[in-house]
């Protein structure tokens, strides 16, 4: 199954925060908090987003709506929400 999204809105995959340090120093679960990175998947047909599919990004957590698809999970953000692309 594919997601396609409408107008400004975009799909992102969720990176989950590592539990352990570099240094082999494991933290505590941080698995209540929403994750608030993630890489670009699909977008949508507005000419004016700023992001393109593969891209890093930083996005507010309170503001995609989650949808499980073939028991992978993706949020649906719009451009608005979307606060940085990460540069590496």
């Amino acid at each position: 199954m594919k997601l396609k999204p409408l107008t400004n809105h975009i799909i992102i995959e969720a990176i989950k925060p590592e539990e352990k340090t570099k240094s082999g120093i494991v933290l505590p679960s941080l698995s209540e908090e929403s994750p608030d990175q993630g890489v670009v998947i699909a977008i949508g047909s507005d000419e004016k987003i700023e992001v393109k599919v593969g891209d890093k990004v930083i996005f507010s957590k309170y503001g995609p709506t989650s949808a499980k698809i073939s028991n992978k999970e993706y949020l649906i953000v719009s451009q608005d929400d979307i606060l940085a692309i990460i540069e590496e």
